[in-house]
């Protein structure tokens, strides 16, 4: 891990798009693509970002969102039309750009998930908490620091006899603590993505926070990874950007490089 103190070109990438015979662009959503809010059910992409990823689309990159939240929640928040690939809930959901659904079965662990979110609803947070497949989050943006602190203490030691007898991991993110099945993750999603890609293509994914290192990890030595945050901070990722500007501009650069107008 390093800190990047500020952007590496990424040039040769960007001769490498040109010609490659396949172009596949990876997607983290929130504090990548959109910034984040303090109620999640508003945060939108950062205005320019839908149209100019339809336009990416359109000249043939396959376009995959990778994301902690439910494929529901992306549908209506990513506003990209048409719809591209999207993998949610750290790659246990996959939505193909057809429409056509499937996710990974966790009835085994679902016992477990309902007591991890019972624990939080019996801590008075319920309306702090969020259910999706596979997993139970917790989130303190907006909170004050010390609050946010008090929780990020408290929540581990409530969940810890769930996490002592069953097969869960505690995935830290950028606001929150999520108790999930072990297994799949965002690394699990872009090698499968890598596997089906073939050989040659130019691969780039954009993340932000601690749940895209294992993506990052999973590209090394195959693409470009992208740290996309306001502050740097240390990560495997081979380049920083400062949104919303320079990430714009890299979308743009990409569509030019893939053949179309930026």
């Amino acid at each position: 891990m390093k800190v990047i103190e500020r952007q590496i070109t990424y040039g040769p990438f960007l001769e490498q798009l040109r010609s490659a015979p396949a172009r596949i662009l990876l997607l983290d959503y929130d504090g990548t693509l959109a910034p984040f809010c303090v109620d999640r059910s508003l945060a939108v992409p950062y205005p320019g970002v839908p149209p100019l990823i339809v336009r990416i689309m359109s000249q043939g990159t396959r376009v995959v969102l990778i994301s902690g939240r439910p494929v529901r929640e992306l549908l209506l928040l990513s506003g990209i039309s048409p719809q591209p690939e999207i993998w949610g809930s750290h790659g246990l959901e996959r939505l193909m750009a057809d429409g056509s659904y499937e996710v990974s079965s966790v009835p085994a662990h679902k016992d477990y998930l309902v007591a991890a979110a019972a624990i939080l609803r019996d801590a008075g947070l319920e309306d702090r908490t969020e259910i999706k497949p596979g997993g139970v989050a917790v989130h303190w943006r907006g909170l004050t620091p010390a609050k946010a602190e008090k929780l990020a203490r408290e929540v581990p030691q409530l969940w810890k006899p769930l996490l002592d007898r069953a097969p869960l991991s505690l995935l830290e993110f950028d606001g929150g603590l999520e108790i999930r099945v072990a297994g799949r993750g965002k690394g699990d999603a872009v090698r499968a993505i890598l596997k089906e890609s073939g050989p040659g293509a130019a691969v780039a994914y954009l993340g932000d926070d601690q749940t895209d290192e294992d993506a990052f990890q999973a590209l090394k030595g195959n693409g470009l990874t992208v740290l996309v945050r306001p502050q740097s901070r240390p990560t495997a990722a081979d380049i920083w950007l400062q949104p919303p500007h320079e990430l714009l501009q890299f979308l743009e650069e990409w569509l030019r490089a893939s053949g179309g107008q930026g």
